[in-house]
């Protein structure tokens, strides 16, 4: 699993009431227990409010000790070390004391507090420790806020029945698919009649809106299929738009402009596209010769069928995996009907837009276009980044109580599998990985992925015929509607990625 790509954090991975504004000595474990006062509240989803009171008394018993420490320790001129009278040390070392005093009072009593109320924290206590001041008479208070994990009970999955489509591959598939394969060696031979559904045609197209030309492209080379497929924009219909045209013809049609698109202000906006049929082929697929086939690098036809009959076979399997998953995914957060506290999931939300939002930066969007992207990121975003945040939770529920961990083999294969993938050396990927604490990331996704992998082994599984693969119905191609990017390089790569050769 590669971590380049936007993942949620790792909330659950529970945090302690340990202040990281706090430093100082560690205390031993028999260190000794404090007659608290605690008090906690509900104050919102997954969060507790919770308000501490340390009595007088302590306050004084860790004044004497920290006293205790600097009589001896503290070199007063005038006084032998060890020597200097007690009064002399809390009129001399007055804010010193205090601060130390403070410290360990807050670290002491955090830690009690997290052993002994049973909280939970996601991560650290919502406390500013410098506006915390020891009084100089009476009880010493501080409160703060603290997100804490859901309370659920984990869902009952035995006698889970997943439906597995069959993996059996068909040699009408295998057919289909040979045929499709060998387009790519094929050629195009000029047709001097009207276009028909199938067909091949190469289109000089220009877009406008409202009056104003948007772009042109020059040469646009496509297969006449039901949708045609532009990086910011569809055009349903495309094989019965241009059907019946000769070349020379113009048809027109209206676009609308993705909500997705680079040009913000053409989000979602109509466009006009004018097409006019410059030449139009049809594909002829090619003898499997032995020089072809010397070429695709099979011995025979029966040894090219059976490597797209694996090919087809692994596709069918991760379909089967991914199927699987999404029908545990559904069943385990199907009643999870608790809620999350906002700034948690605002936060995840958050982590998922930066990287997109940096991007818009650096590609030169104003601060009002910027703006209006993570407004609209923002709506879609929230409502996934809450059910994400629901099946972390369970599955690390699930993972906690059947003593499912990552090995640090596992983890070392994970970073070997990205270095590959990156190209780059194992230890220049750990390294990167561990300045960023993104192995904890890691560890943590493959904890999740063990967890599922965990309830996928207990279900009933049940064979179900599949689905048939939807007809391909688009035709991609990779220029844009609004003309961001090179045209130029667009239509060489269209040259290139084309269907056949033009005789």
């Amino acid at each position: 699993m590669s971590t380049d790509a936007p993942v949620l954090d790792d909330p659950a991975a529970g945090g302690t009431l340990g202040d990281p504004d706090l430093t100082g000595d560690e205390f031993s474990d028999d260190r000794r227990k404090m007659d608290l006062s605690v008090e906690v509240e509900d104050a919102g989803p997954c969060l507790k409010h919770v308000k501490v009171t340390v009595p007088r008394a302590e306050l004084d018993a860790a004044l004497e000790e920290a006293v205790g420490e600097y009589a001896d320790q503290a070199s007063v001129p005038g006084f032998r070390v060890g020597r200097v009278p007690v009064t002399l040390i809390k009129k001399r070392f007055k804010d010193e004391l205090a601060g130390q005093v403070k410290q360990r009072v807050l670290i002491d009593s955090l830690e009690q507090v997290s052993e002994e109320q049973d909280l939970d924290p996601i991560n650290e206590p919502d406390l500013d420790v410098s506006t915390l001041d020891l009084p100089d008479e009476g009880d010493f208070e501080y409160e703060f806020d603290v997100e804490v994990r859901p309370k659920f009970d984990t869902p009952d999955l035995s006698g889970l029945k997943i439906e597995r489509p069959d993996a059996e591959v068909t040699d009408a598939e295998v057919a289909a698919y040979r045929e499709e394969f060998l387009t790519q060696y094929g050629r195009l031979e000029p047709q001097e009649r009207a276009a028909e559904a199938g067909d091949t045609v190469k289109l000089k197209v220009t877009f406008s809106h409202d009056g104003k030309e948007l772009n042109v492209v020059p040469e646009l080379k496509a297969k006449l299929k039901p949708v045609l497929r532009l990086q910011d924009a569809e055009l349903e219909g495309f094989d019965e738009l241009i059907a019946g045209a000769e070349v020379g013809d113009v048809r027109e049609a209206t676009l609308t402009v993705s909500p997705e698109a680079d040009r913000v202000e053409l989000r979602g906006e109509e466009v006009t596209g004018k097409f006019e049929v410059l030449s139009i082929s049809t594909l002829k697929l090619p003898t499997l010769t032995r020089e072809l086939l010397d070429r695709i690098g099979v011995e025979s036809a029966e040894e090219l069928d059976q490597q797209i009959r694996d090919s087809l076979t692994r596709q069918r399997e991760y379909r089967q995996r991914q199927s699987a998953r999404e029908q545990l995914l559904a069943s385990i957060t199907e009643s999870a009907d608790w809620d999350l506290p906002e700034k948690l999931v605002r936060r995840q939300t958050e982590n998922a837009l930066r990287r997109e939002l940096l991007e818009m930066q650096q590609a030169g969007f104003t601060t009002a276009q910027i703006r209006a992207r993570e407004n609209e990121l923002k709506q879609n975003a929230v409502s996934s980044t809450r059910q994400a945040l629901k099946e972390h939770f369970i599955l690390d529920r699930v993972a906690e109580e059947n003593d499912i961990e990552p090995t640090p083999g596992e983890i070392d294969r994970e970073i070997t599998l990205m270095a590959l993938q990156q190209g780059e050396p194992v230890r220049r990927v750990r390294s990167r990985l561990a300045k960023s604490g993104m192995i904890e990331n890691l560890a943590a996704q493959l904890r999740e992925r063990k967890a599922i992998d965990f309830l996928l082994e207990k279900a009933e599984y049940v064979d179900v015929p599949s689905e048939e693969p939807p007809a391909d119905r688009v035709e991609a191609v990779k220029q844009s509607v609004c003309g961001i990017g090179s045209v130029a390089a667009s239509a060489e790569d269209e040259d290139e990625d084309g269907a056949g050769e033009e005789e």
